[in-house]
């Protein structure tokens, strides 16, 4: 099944919800302001962007918002701290993010690989 993790507020998210309800593509919505991605949850995320991005620096670099307010409080740490303040802040993140079992995932809308979840 396809998860979404995002906020109601964010036009991306709802931009993803859309896209899977087009296609009758069933999802789980999972609304970060009630229910925070657990650490398990976040760590499959950043091995699956790992896969497309390279590394596990990159992959959790792309799932920084740096368009957000917070920017400021991640944007100086090394690696290790950014994951840590990511999962502990997740305002911070980028949104949505989309994952497909546990060896599947984006950030962003990504409409392309959306298509092979098919």
């Amino acid at each position: 099944m396809i998860q979404i993790f995002g906020t109601t507020k964010s036009f991306d998210t709802k931009k993803a919800q859309m896209w899977f309800k087009e296609r009758r593509i069933p999802f789980q919505f999972i609304d970060l302001k009630e229910k925070e991605m657990s650490g398990g949850e976040f760590d499959s995320v950043v091995t699956a962007l790992a896969r497309e991005f390279g590394s596990r620096a990159d992959a959790i670099d792309a799932l920084i918002d740096k368009s957000g307010k917070d920017y400021s409080e991640i944007a100086y740490l090394d690696d290790a701290d950014k994951a840590d303040k990511l999962l502990e802040n997740q305002k911070l993140l980028k949104q949505p993010i989309c994952r497909n079992g546990k060896d599947k995932a984006t950030v962003g809308l990504n409409t392309k690989v959306w298509e092979t979840w098919k």
